[in-house]
């Protein structure tokens, strides 16, 4: 259309509904329409038929005519029902009479027009607005809804044609959605797929043999390089702390070699103060050389025998000393207990250390050896021990709110939850009880009641300390995963979302991703044709149309009722759908008498019908007598246009 302007107007319909509201677009499709026929669109010098629906109204009819004689100068103008003339047309070749009804089922309304004596009866018409568009809107919104990750495919054009394709009325709708409820073989036969495009990601091809092998070649090759590294790296640090505790020992004894006075002046030089601080110097060296050299370290023996030396006094009889080495007897006592124990915690903590750097490099050889599988095997201890502490947790916090005897957490109850030393510990306490209960509370007068009393109040249980040794060992495995693998995030650290469900794993994607699913949409969308309530318009369908229109027939005999019942013909585009004509016509026999005659019929071509009837109209020798000019629209105005219908029967 090259006279529109694309960039003032928007793209709109000049109809609301099916009646003609904005004619400033209308003008544009009517230029477009006598430039493709050949006219001049300034002068249009040949009458015109117009076709509208039913009881249009009369300020569209008279805008119509308006831009019809003042923007074209049309010499005259005819308006008429567009169902009327398909109806017309249809009665030409046989397929109805002149009493009948007309049920078309249009783009955006649908209307039942009955006829008598092959006239139109407009007081009986019936209008609703549920078409066609309606059926493509709902099933545009119904596929997007389903597959909102396919929405951008889902275009107004692709509904319309899926809409036209797969479609169909059911002839029972709850039987019909029974059917796919049960998921029965005949629903898998109605249902359609439609595939989108969609390009199968490449194939990658299995490993052979020799790929395999290099693989490994090239993975043993870096774990050795690993390992020749850590073993230099130990190389290194152990010729560091060799140099270091000779330069140590050399000082020390260096220091014994002088006199007293100049051994603050040999130390102010070395940084440190005294003669024990080299010697504590010396001792952690010799410690850190062993554990890196591998070698056990210093036993219980070596550490008593220098105490001994240390303090002479705690292995002479306390006969054989004098008051004031008695009294340094008990001083040295003291001090070599503290000692001892602080060498003791030292050595625990030393060993526990050896042990864990042990556990380590052992777990760190095992990952060079195969990573993959070690990788595996920590997360499913990962996964084990998390397990035990939750429901060591679970445990502890089930049934602890309690409304009477009810359990308001949903689980077990405290005698469930006890284990067997606790559950030993209540009978002993329960019996005792009942024992004293009876008579004067005697408890504690014999030595049975005390050792009672030793075995209620002693914790035998290995639980607590089964927790925390799970508990530690989840430490460290959690702290593995988070120096080996990057993606690993300890559940500790995760922030619950309330409400948001758990994302699915990904997974390549296949064409059954791509393919839309076309189902139960396939009957559910035309079902609004009769229950226009089902997308939330309350207004009746087309069989419900029909008796409507039947009852406002009260000035017609019963006999042209049932000329008419045997006569309804089913045009509009929205007529096409399979199954529409036997579904209409149950629906309408609902609404009879029984055994009254009914006979629905399908127009010859539901689209075309109305232009073809409208064509042999005006192309009739009489077509001139039902056409008002523009000096008749000036004289008259819209009063006149009011009272203006055309005759069907020339």
């Amino acid at each position: 259309m090259k006279y529109f302007d694309y960039t003032r107007t928007s793209h709109r319909s000049a109809f609301d509904s099916n009646v003609v509201y904005q004619f400033e677009i209308m003008e544009y499709v009517l230029d477009y329409g006598f430039e493709r026929l050949g006219a001049n669109s300034l002068q249009v010098d040949h009458p015109i038929l117009m076709t509208e629906c039913v009881c249009n109204p009369i300020s569209s009819r008279s805008k119509m005519a308006e831009l019809l004689f003042e923007t074209y100068g049309v010499p005259s103008i005819a308006f008429g029902i567009d169902a009327a003339f398909s109806y017309k047309f249809n009665q030409q070749h046989g397929i109805c009479t002149e009493d009948g009804l007309a049920v078309c089922a249009g783009v955006t309304t649908s209307h039942v027009i009955p006829f008598v004596k092959g006239e139109p009866f407009l007081e009986a018409c019936c209008r609703t607005n549920i078409g066609g568009y309606h059926v493509t809107d709902y099933l545009k919104q119904l596929l997007s809804l389903k597959y909102p990750y396919h929405m951008s495919s889902i275009t107004w054009e692709k509904a319309e044609e899926l809409k036209m394709e797969h479609c169909y009325v059911a002839l029972d709708y709850a039987s019909e959605l029974q059917i796919f409820q049960k998921g029965k073989k005949e629903a898998e036969e109605k249902t359609r797929s439609w595939q989108l495009p969609w390009v199968p990601p490449p194939q990658e091809e299995a490993p052979s043999e020799e790929e395999l092998a290099r693989k490994a070649a090239v993975k043993e090759k870096q774990g050795q390089r690993l390992r020749d590294m850590a073993a230099a790296k130990r190389s290194i640090r152990i010729s560091e702390l060799e140099n270091e505790l000779h330069g140590l020992k050399d000082l020390l004894q260096q220091v014994d070699q002088v006199e007293e006075t100049e051994i603050s002046s040999i130390l102010s030089k070395t940084g440190y103060d005294s003669r024990q601080e080299i010697e504590s110097a010396i001792q952690k060296i010799t410690q850190s050389l062993r554990k890196a050299k591998g070698e056990p370290n210093e036993t219980e023996e070596r550490i008593d025998a220098s105490l001994a030396e240390k303090y002479p006094l705690t292995n002479v009889p306390d006969d054989m000393l004098t008051p004031e080495q008695l009294k340094e007897k008990r001083k040295q006592t003291f001090l070599k207990t503290t000692s001892e124990g602080r060498l003791r915690a030292k050595q625990k903590r030393f060993e526990e250390e050896s042990m864990r750097e042990k556990q380590n490099q052992q777990e760190e050889e095992k990952r060079l050896e195969n990573p993959e599988l070690y990788l595996e095997k920590l997360h499913a201890r990962y996964r084990e021990l998390m397990e035990k502490v939750e429901q060591r947790k679970r445990l502890k916090t089930n049934g602890a709110r309690t409304n009477g005897n009810q359990n308001l957490s949903g689980g077990v109850g405290r005698g469930e939850r006890l284990n067997a030393a606790q559950k030993e510990r209540m009978r002993l306490l329960t019996t005792a009880a009942f024992d004293r209960g009876k008579g004067e509370d005697t408890f504690g007068s014999r030595d049975e009641d005390w050792q009672l009393y030793k075995l209620m109040s002693k914790d035998n249980d290995d639980e607590d300390n089964g927790q925390e040794e799970d508990e530690a060992e989840l430490a460290r495995v959690t702290a593995r995963l988070q120096d080996i693998d990057p993606t690993f995030v300890a559940k500790s650290d995760m922030v619950p979302l309330q409400g948001t469900p758990e994302l699915p794993r990904f997974r390549p994607l296949t064409a059954e991703d791509f393919q839309i699913v076309i189902g139960v949409e396939r009957f559910r969308c035309p079902e609004i044709l009769f229950q226009p309530n089902m997308v939330g318009v309350d207004q009746a369908g087309l069989d419900e149309m029909v008796g409507v229109a039947l009852r406002r027939l009260s000035t017609v005999d019963d006999a042209v009722k049932d000329r008419i019942c045997n006569s309804i013909l089913v045009t509009g585009g929205s007529s096409l759908f399979p199954g529409l004509v036997p579904r209409l016509e149950a629906g309408i026999m609902q609404i009879r008498p029984y055994l009254s005659p009914l006979k629905v019929v399908r127009a010859s071509d539901p689209i075309l019908d109305a232009w073809r009837g409208a064509s042999t109209y005006a192309a009739s020798s009489q077509f001139a007598t039902q056409t008002f000019s523009m000096q008749d629209y000036y004289e008259k105005g819209e009063a006149w246009l009011r009272q203006y219908h055309i005759q069907y029967t020339l």
